[in-house]
């Protein structure tokens, strides 16, 4: 090889570094390690992790749910693992119809008509649809609920704020937690109402009473969603008369993984399909009747279409939402009942369990799903804090995080991961570390 590149020595293919930054010594490494060590070293690592061993109540839009082992058996598979977006539909007929299942599933759990091909993350989803409502509508103004993710409204601004659109926020009821009367916001400039349910507070929202508010005034209502597991137990968000239905799927089968990578789902009524982001999988038969699948829309801005594109995503999570659709699939109607109600169930038992505590209350009377604030008789971030270092239990997210005027709130979640005992210890911990 150095005779072909026309070299006599290793030596001469470092001549353009200078001698003083050259490593002159044999590198300070272990021996080689058998796989077993290897193995050990590594699960040693890991146990080091921070909060890897702590009992947690985290949410705020990524949720700890148990993932069956087939989730990741089959995503794993070569022809999955490594497939790309389809771009030649004809040799891509698995892919496709794994997406076509997916997109079948979200139409099922939204009570929508039709999905796209799965969009980056729940955020990015909520922005897309802002702007597909200011096409649909040629509306510019949005009207957003305060109640909404902090962090999904601050996507949804770095998208309209140099695109013509006004952003609005509406005000949340400091007695219930869902948003107030935002009728008054709503004018003739308005594209879209947006809301979450359960919003960021865990309150479920009178989607029904705002989709009614929304079409009165001809404007359209979207409707997030983080905590997808609520819509195996909460009417669908098409039921209640939505006109978009945004998600995060991450509870669907995929794991924390420090926030990334996720999917987000996006459904809508038939007759905004052309304006649907992203891509869409479709069904077809041959001449011999023999079913098929194809890119039914594909609204890349590499396509014809340029400035016409109606997205900036031009990819969608693949390998994420088949891990979604392997975990719906595998816990059917009655296994994503079963645990949507475990959450609903365990978060009301926390709930209850706090509030009786001295000095402790939950200040929100709206119904809600596995998500509540709690308030703290002092500062919630110094007390979450006693509880990681001395308790081993990470007990939620201290609102001030949001919300300056909210220094002794934080937000609890509780899953079907959440054992009593673990709540009992969380309550027991939070009782003792506030007597201190």
């Amino acid at each position: 090889m150095l005779h072909e590149v026309g070299l006599n020595s290793a030596s001469e293919l470092f001549d353009s570094i200078p001698q003083e930054l050259r490593l002159t010594r044999n590198l300070d490494t272990t021996p080689a390690l058998s796989e077993l060590e290897l193995l050990a070293g590594f699960d040693r690592l890991a146990a080091t992790n921070y909060g890897a061993q702590r009992i947690s109540f985290l949410g705020a839009g990524a949720y700890q749910h148990y993932i069956p082992t087939v989730v990741d058996h089959i995503i794993s598979r070569s022809e999955f693992f490594t497939a790309y977006t389809p771009y030649q539909p004809e040799i891509s007929q698995g892919t496709l119809q794994a997406i076509f299942e997916f997109q079948t599933l979200v139409c099922q759990l939204t009570g929508m008509e039709v999905a796209n091909a799965s969009m980056y993350d729940g955020s990015t989803a909520l922005a897309e649809a802002v702007l597909m409502a200011e096409r649909v509508t040629k509306r510019s103004k949005v009207v957003a609920c305060g109640a909404i993710h902090p962090e999904y409204l601050e996507v949804i601004d770095t998208y309209v704020q140099h695109a013509g659109i006004e952003l609005v926020h509406a005000p949340f009821d400091a007695e219930t937690g869902q948003v107030g009367d935002a009728t008054d916001l709503l004018d003739d400039k308005t594209a879209a109402l947006v809301v979450q349910s359960p919003n960021f507070f865990g309150c479920i929202e009178d989607v029904a009473a705002l989709a009614q508010r929304a079409h009165a005034n001809g404007s359209l209502l979207i409707v997030a969603i983080t905590e997808a597991i609520s819509l195996g137990l909460l009417k669908s968000p098409g039921a209640c008369g939505a006109d978009i239905v945004v998600a995060e799927g991450q509870s669907f089968g995929v794991p924390l993984s420090f926030g990334g990578p996720y999917v987000g789902l996006f459904a809508t009524r038939e007759k905004y399909a052309r304006q649907i982001p992203g891509r869409l999988v479709g069904e077809a038969f041959d001449k011999q009747g023999r079913r098929g699948f194809v890119l039914t829309l594909a609204t890349r801005e590499q396509h014809i279409r340029r400035e016409k594109a109606t997205s900036n995503i031009c990819t969608n999570e693949g390998l994420i939402a088949l891990a979604s659709t392997v975990y719906l699939e595998t816990m059917g109607r009655q296994g994503l009942q079963e645990v949507a109600q475990q959450c609903a169930q365990k978060a009301a038992y926390a709930a209850k369990s706090i509030s009786a505590l001295p000095g402790f209350s939950v200040p929100f009377t709206a119904p809600r799903f596995n998500e509540f604030v709690v308030r703290a008789p002092g500062n919630a971030k110094e007390l979450l804090a006693k509880l990681a270092s001395k308790n081993q239990i990470t007990g939620g997210l201290p609102l001030s995080r949001y919300f300056a005027d909210r220094p002794n709130d934080f937000l609890v979640c509780v899953t079907e991961i959440n054992s009593r005992e673990q709540i009992d210890s969380f309550v027991s911990a939070l009782e003792s570390q506030v007597a201190l």
